[in-house]
């Protein structure tokens, strides 16, 4: 009896020093919790506000303005003329077939490397995650160089390709592949983040079920990342249709036949030629607000993709294994 009530005392100390730390946590806590997260005076929100709108109109807007206005100076019928010009023609179709081919290609490669970085350990993950990021730290000039250095007629490869006939150099292969290394970061850096933060719940609960690695890629996973999926397919489109520095390396300026939008815009103010120039580069400007307009799109639904992940894995798996198995056993049946 006396050892019980010598330890009473003890064991219900760390009690009352837990209860006391949670009353000075809850204290704390409601104390911010009656802060107001915005005390700035209107007049400084205001000021910050015209700042920001005032830096955006000055150099995005006006520009834009300044694009579309000259390219319609001499009229609709000169702007629509500079459009279907066989040189202008021959660049738009040369930037959107260089699109259609490097985007499915970096599509491809950003899926299979994101799934591989955010689904697996492997040797040489830390290696393959930051090669990825190599055409952000590299100039586009440099990766064009570094296709002439290999493809080139005085290159690595040059005299085999010269044998077997193959020109890449000052070719549209040559400008596919420089299209292709700096927008290839696009879909994976978008791709990777969300799939590590997925977790593996759903995907090993529909396994469970007996569904197939590809049932599971396009039930479970594809779903859950199908907006960063559109939002990296946006922005590769977009930097491959304005990519200069390495195509320009890598095409020689061929009127008509290796020149693209932007390449060709060069060669119009060169040219002194402005208002064909400017009418090209509206056409460019169009694709730009098309693409900020998707752009929009896709990020409203990434944040909100993006704070479903960021949910506990309890609540997240309670809430959406259901519907992956659901998904699953009805493409099995």
């Amino acid at each position: 009896m006396q050892n019980q009530n010598h330890v009473a005392p003890v064991s219900a100390a760390p009690r009352s020093g837990g209860a006391r730390a949670g009353a000075g946590t809850q204290a704390r806590a409601g104390a911010f919790a009656g802060l107001d997260p915005v005390s700035e005076p209107r007049a400084v929100r205001w000021l910050l506000t015209g700042i920001a709108l005032a830096f955006l109109a000055l150099f995005l807007v006006v520009p834009l303005a300044a694009v579309f206005v000259e390219a319609l100076r001499k009229g609709i019928g000169f702007y629509l003329a500079s459009l279907t010009d066989p040189d202008a023609w021959s660049a738009i179709t040369l930037t959107l077939s260089v699109a259609a081919i490097a985007v499915p290609l970096n599509l491809a490669f950003g899926v299979c490397a994101s799934w591989a970085i955010a689904k697996f350990e492997f040797k040489g993950k830390a290696l393959l995650t930051t090669l990825i990021d190599l055409p952000f730290s590299v100039s586009p000039v440099i990766s064009g160089l570094i296709y002439v250095l290999l493809f080139g007629a005085q290159g690595w490869l040059g005299p085999w390709l010269q044998a077997h006939d193959v020109q890449i150099i000052f070719a549209v292969p040559g400008i596919v592949l420089a299209t292709i290394f700096v927008t290839f970061p696009f879909v994976a850096r978008e791709l990777i983040p969300l799939m590590q933060a997925q977790g593996a719940d759903e995907e090993e609960a529909a396994r469970v079920l007996g569904a197939s690695g590809w049932q599971i890629f396009r039930r479970v996973t594809l779903p859950n990342v199908k907006w960063g999926l559109l939002y990296g397919v946006i922005l590769c489109n977009a930097r491959a249709m304005g990519e200069f520095g390495a195509v320009s390396v890598v095409s020689g300026h061929i009127r008509g036949q290796t020149d693209t939008m932007p390449l060709h815009v060069e060669i119009l103010y060169n040219e002194y030629n402005f208002a064909a120039a400017f009418a090209v580069a509206s056409l460019l400007a169009l694709l730009a607000l098309v693409t900020l307009a998707l752009k929009f799109v896709a990020e409203r639904h990434l944040s909100a993709e993006r704070g479903l992940l960021d949910e506990p894995a309890d609540t997240r798996a309670a809430a959406g294994t259901p519907a992956a198995r659901a998904a699953v056993t009805s493409s099995i049946s």
